[in-house]
């Protein structure tokens, strides 16, 4: 039922890539813990004493809770799909509880560090070095994720009207401003491109120097090589997603405007942000406030 679940995934609820990847992966390892430590060859057989005993395995070996809830959300999803198949008739995964985790707020990088990195360093005037400028300033100029990026298309990329169309979890689609300062430099690697690589017939606007389009991997290394000269305890994309919202909110962007630039479907998703902010409100209140 692995097989046909994933398939559900993929086809019916149009998961993302890494989120189909993802739960494939903690199936089958559900899948290999039950059958060497129980004999248990079908998972739809499982029951609460046996997703259990997986978890706390989990648990012992050292697994932050984070991941391990991922792990719960999965399995959650995967036998509600079996009951409304009626493949089960009761959900074992109803005495199961979340761990408690710690809250943690969201990685950014200082405005003065982005200025180092956007501004003082040199990049190549090849189409490589075009490109990972214009990956770094399009990642913390629109707030937009990695996938997103990715899968991003020439023709959603409106110049004029300085925007692009991006398309977001669930396929959901929407509209990001770009400045044009950002657009500047879209056209540039764009020239280089369309002087130095090999077009294909592949639609998509972010590609390599032979012309095929960008991997995941890529994009990360890229990323981590640049944002190296700055004090940030993880240097990724998404710490550039975190550094586009934080940045948003201390210059006193309006938290909804900010949860719709982000494409976040709940407000609490984008609350995280305000934390970070707060703290700079307190460092402002203790300056300045005489009982402070």
């Amino acid at each position: 039922m692995i097989e046909s679940f994933i398939k559900h995934l993929r086809f019916e609820k149009r998961a993302s890539s890494n989120t189909v990847l993802a739960y494939q992966n903690d199936l089958n390892q559900f899948a290999t813990f039950l059958s060497t430590t129980f004999s248990l060859s079908e998972p739809e057989n499982a029951e609460h004493p046996l997703i259990r005993a997986w978890l706390i395995s989990l648990t012992e070996s050292g697994l932050e809770p984070p991941s391990v809830n991922r792990k719960i959300a999965c399995l959650r999803t995967f036998y509600k799909y079996l009951r409304r198949q009626e493949v089960i008739g009761k959900d074992p995964m109803m005495k199961i509880r979340v761990l408690k985790t710690k809250k943690r707020l969201p990685v950014f990088i200082k405005e003065n560090d982005m200025v180092k990195v956007l501004d003082q360093i040199s990049f190549d005037t090849s189409f490589n070095g075009c490109r990972d400028r214009m990956i770094l300033e399009l990642l913390y100029g629109t707030g937009i994720r990695l996938s997103e990026l990715i899968g991003l298309e020439d023709s959603k990329i409106d110049l004029r009207n300085q925007t692009i169309r991006v398309l977001g979890k669930r396929n959901k689609e929407r509209v990001v401003p770009v400045s044009s300062s950002l657009i500047s430099i879209i056209e540039e690697y764009k020239s280089a491109r369309n002087r130095e690589v090999e077009k294909k017939e592949h639609g998509q606007f972010l590609v390599t120097s032979s012309g095929d389009t960008c991997s995941a991997r890529l994009v990360q290394n890229i990323v981590k090589k640049y944002l190296a000269i700055t004090n940030s305890e993880k240097k990724s994309p998404h710490v550039l997603r975190h550094t586009y919202a934080t940045h948003l909110l201390n210059r006193g962007a309006e938290i909804n405007a900010v949860k719709d630039l982000l494409g976040h479907t709940s407000l609490a998703a984008t609350q995280v942000y305000t934390h970070n902010t707060m703290e700079k409100l307190k460092q402002a209140f203790d300056k300045a406030h005489p009982k402070a």
